[in-house]
C-alpha cells in the first residue's frame, strides 16, 4: 500500500489532526499489504460508523476520535508520523548529533509542514536552538523559546574609528550609566515607552499581572549572550542602505523580552502539555491550536513580548545615543525566537517558528553575531524557500556553559581581549570568544541565504557579570 495523503483523508472525514496522525500510524503498521482502496474503505466505516470499532485494540485510538466525549480526560493524544516532513541542514558537519536528532523528532508531529536547522545549531529544549519548523494552524511555544522575541539592534552612527579615541572614557561610562543585565536591581531610572500603554495588557489576568514588571525591566537586558556594545561597522560597497562604503561607529545589542516573555513562556507551555499528549521523547513540542483559546492568547501574548522586546532595544539605544550626544544614521534590527503567519512555497499558510534563527525573506535585514571578539554580520536574506527564509541567529555554541567555564580563566578571557583589541565591562568566561563556533565557518554554510552588506566590530562590550 502508497503512503495516505492527507487530502485524501480530509475527503473522507478525517478533518483534524489526531485522526489523520492515528490514521497514518495505524494503517503503515497494522495494514501494510492492503491496498489503498481497502484501507480507505476500512477508514471511511470508522468513521460513519466508530462505536464499531471502540474496543479494537487496533483501530480503537481511531475510532474514539470521532466518539463525541472522547476528551473528557481534557487533552488529546497524538501519535508521531513514521514519514517526517521534509527538511534541509545547512553546515552539518558542524552540528552536535542532539540537535539534529530534536529536529528530526519536530519532523514526525501530525501539524509539522516543512523545516530547516541553521549552521549555528545546538541542542535546546524542544526544538534546537537554530531550528526552523513550520506548522500547519499550531503554535508550540517551546518551538518560539522562553525569551520570546530576543532580537537583534544595530544602529548605525556617522562617526569614524577616531571617534573611539576621543570619547571612549564616554562610551564605556555610559555603558555603566545607562544598561541593566540580569535579574537583580535594575535601572535608577524607570523608562517610558508607549508599548506600556498597550491595551493588550488588559486581554488577560495574567498580562495585567506582568504590566508592572515589564515597567521596571523596560530598557534593561537579560544574562547569558546578552550584550549591548559599541564597536566599527564596515559596509560593503554597493550596501542596501546606499551609504557609502567606509567605517562608522556602530551600536550593537542583543535582548529579549525579559520576564515578561518568561512568563508567557512558561504558561502556555504547561497549557499546550496538559492538552496536548505526545510520547513521552516529544512532549515539550506540544502545540496550542490556533482555533483554540489558548492558541489566540499565546498569539495575542507573544506579539506583545515582540513589541516589548523592541521597545527595551529602543531604550536602550535612545539613552546611549543621547548620552554621548550623537544621531542614528540607520537602524537595522531583527527578532529571532518568535513565530509568524507565513506561506510556503505550494501557497499555503503556514506558522513559522524560529527559534534562534534569523528570518531571510529576499530583502530582509539581520545581523548575524560571532563573539565578543569576532565580526557581526550584517545581511540582507535571499529568499531562499529550503531554508524557510531564514538564516542562523549567530555563529552558535560549541561549548556548554559549564563546559566553557571549566576551559577558560579569568586571565586566559582578559589575554584574548587584549589581543583582540576589545575591552570588556562585566562578561564571564562562560561567554568567552572559544565557548563559540567560527562564525566565518557558519557563514560559509549559508552564503546561499543571504548577502552579506558589511560587518560589525566589537570594541567596548557590556554583559552581565555572572
Amino acid at each position: 500500500m502508497s503512503i495516505l495523503k492527507t487530502k485524501e483523508l480530509s475527503k473522507i472525514g478525517y478533518t483534524n489532526d489526531q485522526a489523520r496522525s492515528l490514521a497514518l500510524t495505524v494503517t503503515a503498521k497494522h495494514y501494510k499489504h492492503c491496498t489503498k482502496a481497502e484501507v480507505i474503505s476500512l477508514l471511511t466505516d470508522i468513521r460513519n460508523n466508530p462505536t464499531n470499532y471502540i474496543h479494537d485494540s487496533t483501530l480503537g485510538k481511531v475510532a474514539t476520535t470521532f466518539v463525541a466525549g472522547e476528551t473528557e480526560r481534557g487533552y488529546e493524544y497524538h501519535e508521531l508520523l513514521n514519514e517526517p516532513a521534509p527538511m534541509k541542514v545547512y553546515g552539518g558537519k558542524e552540528i552536535e548529533a542532539g540537535a539534529r536528532k530534536q529536529m528530526d523528532l519536530a519532523m514526525r508531529l501530525p501539524v509539522a509542514v516543512q523545516g530547516a536547522l541553521m549552521p549555528d545549531a545546538h541542542t535546546g529544549f524542544g526544538l534546537p536552538i537554530g531550528g526552523v519548523l513550520a506548522t500547519r494552524n499550531a503554535v508550540i511555544p517551546f518551538a518560539v523559546g522562553v525569551d520570546i522575541g530576543c532580537r537583534m539592534a544595530l544602529t548605525i552612527i556617522d562617526e569614524s574609528d577616531s571617534f573611539f579615541r576621543s570619547n571612549g572614557h564616554r562610551m564605556k561610562e555610559a555603558l555603566r550609566m545607562h544598561t541593566h543585565f540580569g535579574m537583580e536591581g535594575g535601572l535608577d531610572k524607570v523608562r517610558e515607552h508607549e508599548v506600556l500603554d498597550s491595551a493588550v495588557f488588559g486581554a488577560t489576568p495574567m498580562l495585567k499581572r506582568l504590566q508592572g514588571k515589564a515597567a521596571k525591566q523596560l530598557g534593561t537586558s537579560g544574562g547569558g549572550n546578552h550584550f549591548v556594545e559599541f564597536g566599527s561597522v564596515e559596509l560593503t560597497e554597493g550596501n542596501k542602505l546606499g551609504l557609502p562604503a567606509k567605517k562608522y561607529v556602530g551600536l550593537l545589542s542583543h535582548s529579549g523580552s525579559r520576564g515578561l516573555g518568561a512568563n508567557i513562556a512558561q504558561h502556555y507551555t504547561r497549557i499546550a502539555m496538559d492538552t496536548c499528549k505526545l510520547p513521552r521523547e516529544a512532549q515539550q513540542l506540544a502545540w496550542l491550536d490556533m482555533n483554540t483559546e489558548a492558541g489566540q492568547e499565546y498569539w495575542l501574548s507573544m506579539n506583545l513580548a515582540g513589541a516589548y522586546a523592541k521597545a527595551c532595544h529602543d531604550s536602550i539605544h535612545a539613552t546611549l545615543l543621547q548620552a554621548l550626544g550623537v544621531a542614528p544614521l540607520a537602524v537595522i534590527e531583527n527578532h529571532h525566537n518568535f513565530a509568524w503567519r507565513e506561506y510556503m512555497p505550494d501557497g499555503t499558510e503556514a506558522i513559522v517558528h524560529r527559534k534562534g534563527a534569523t528570518p531571510a525573506h529576499a530583502g530582509e535585514w539581520g545581523i548575524i553575531p560571532g563573539s565578543m571578539t569576532t565580526a557581526a554580520y550584517i545581511v540582507t536574506g535571499n529568499g531562499v524557500g529550503q531554508s524557510v527564509q531564514s538564516a542562523s541567529h549567530g555563529a552558535g555554541r560549541a561549548m556548554s556553559r559549564q563546559r566553557a567555564k571549566e576551559n577558560m580563566t579569568a586571565s586566559g578571557l582578559r589575554q584574548l581581549l587584549g589581543k583582540a583589541g576589545v575591552e570588556l565591562i562585566g562578561g564571564s568566561v562562560e561567554e568567552n570568544p572559544l565557548a563559540y563556533k567560527d562564525i566565518e565557518l557558519v557563514m560559509a554554510a549559508q552564503k546561499e541565504l543571504v548577502t552579506v552588506e558589511g560587518k560589525f566590530y566589537p570594541k567596548i562590550v557590556r554583559m552581565n557579570k555572572d
